[in-house]
């Protein structure tokens, strides 16, 4: 069993001892009872050289598995490591949905190799899947589906399941369908053993179960479960033919993945970034976001040339000028947060987004109002000027509403340009309440200071 207390952390330092000392029966002992998740998050959490050490010590029954659970990038760098028969014998277990996510990392000739050492059934199932958007439920399927017909009996859907032996996992209900394969409603397996043998599945089945078109995205079938407390769904083509089921266990995979998606687009990464990349590389990469920053910095520095008289003349201005910039920022990223998430859970739409537009002006009016009065009394208070007080005041109000407005219209904006706003939001936001509030502020002071 696997020791559930003991945690990420005290693993690492007993893989990292025991490969320092070469007692690579030790590390047998770390990796014998875990799952191939937590194998992979292992590998994922230590540097090259000890990862590949690592990974030549997983037993090679787990090692597809373990491969599905890795991010993208650890995935290519371990398959690179490993020879053609490894990488077949590795995915010989894997059923036809997780042979989908890892084929196209496969070196072309191991990928023909594997599709040369399954029967027609197999090939012609992973070919189907593959048709399929990445991103589209079809890739996520599963197609050991249980189905049966209506108009058959109780007794005669247990002895099927009998004779089968065994039920595919998650399975809480079967698929009933018509004579030609059409989807019908779901038998629940409670009712299928609590009832009279002898009724038949018509009078039992759940007629109002929806099914979900195999073209839906991953990420709206991930809510519908969400939202309904589903373990399983049924999948239908356009004709409404059952073609297969989609399961909780792989939802829970989207999900996690869409939040670290979010997570790392904040910054400007990709979600699939290794952490222990090599330092070029990942150089590279975060180059592109910091320059972006840098020409929206040197933006901002620009609007404040354009003010340097003002600033020669009156050093309160630039002491002050930060604080109008950054309360503006900060309020814009709330309102972003708040509509990158709405979005992301498809809470935000045409018909809505004016009222969110409304509220969060509100909000933007009532908190400019609240801090622009303490501020202009400090600014009043530490440099003894009542309009210094008055400028900061009005500029802060203004920007704070630039920020709640902007806030909203930014992510709307990038959505409809076919933009993912978790990754250039921020940026953008950013550039926006900096120079509103530069602006704004030193514009004022030049009119009524000067």
């Amino acid at each position: 069993m696997t020791d559930t207390t003991e945690t990420l952390e005290h693993r690492l330092s007993r893989i990292h001892l025991a490969l320092e000392q070469e007692r690579l029966e030790w590390v047998d002992d770390v990796i014998a009872d875990l799952e191939p998740a937590e194998v992979a998050l292992l590998l994922e959490s230590l540097p090259p050289n000890e990862r590949f050490r690592l990974w030549e010590q997983v037993p090679q029954e787990v090692d597809g598995e373990v491969l599905l659970h890795v991010h993208d990038e650890v995935r290519t760098t371990l398959i690179e490591d490993m020879d053609h028969a490894e990488i077949v014998a590795a995915t010989a277990g894997l059923d036809t949905t997780d042979l989908a996510e890892l084929f196209e990392d496969l070196p072309r000739q191991v990928a023909e190799d594997m599709l040369r050492s399954m029967d027609e059934l197999q090939r012609t199932r992973l070919q189907e899947t593959l048709a399929f958007e990445e991103d589209s439920i079809g890739r996520l399927m599963r197609t050991d589906t249980i189905a049966v017909r209506a108009d058959v009996s109780l007794e005669t859907v247990q002895r099927f399941l009998r004779w089968k032996e065994a039920v595919p996992d998650n399975t809480d209900a079967l698929m009933v369908v018509d004579r030609d394969g059409r989807f019908m409603g779901v038998l629940s397996l409670a009712r299928l053993v609590s009832n009279d043998p002898d009724m038949a599945v018509a009078n039992l089945m759940d007629s109002e179960v929806d099914s979900i078109q195999v073209t839906m995205k991953s990420r709206d079938v991930a809510t519908l479960f969400q939202t309904h407390d589903l373990v399983s769904a049924p999948v239908v083509d356009g004709r409404g033919m059952l073609l297969g089921r989609v399961v909780i266990d792989d939802i829970v995979d989207v999900i996690r993945e869409d939040s670290e998606q979010a997570l790392m687009n904040m910054a400007g990464l990709d979600e699939e970034e290794d952490l222990f990349a090599p330092v070029l590389p990942s150089a590279r990469r975060r180059a592109v976001w910091l320059g972006i920053n840098l020409l929206t910095a040197f933006l901002a520095a620009w609007v404040i040339g354009l003010f340097e008289n003002a600033l020669e003349q009156v050093v309160a201005l630039a002491v002050l000028m930060p604080i109008v910039a950054s309360m503006g920022g900060i309020a814009g990223s709330q309102t972003l947060t708040l509509a990158i998430r709405g979005l992301a859970l498809g809470q935000i739409s045409r018909t809505n987004s004016n009222w969110l537009l409304r509220k969060e002006v509100g909000i933007a009016a009532l908190n400019g109002l609240l801090w622009a009065l303490v501020v202009a009394l400090l600014a009043v208070l530490w440099f003894g000027s009542l309009a210094i007080g008055g400028i900061i005041a009005v500029a802060l109000i203004i920007n704070m509403l630039a920020a709640g407005v902007a806030g909203i219209a930014i992510p709307l904006l990038l959505r409809r340009l076919g933009i993912d706003p978790a990754l250039s939001g921020s940026v953008v936001l950013t550039t926006v309440t900096d120079v509103i509030g530069f602006m704004s502020f030193l514009g004022l002071a030049t009119i009524f200071l000067l």
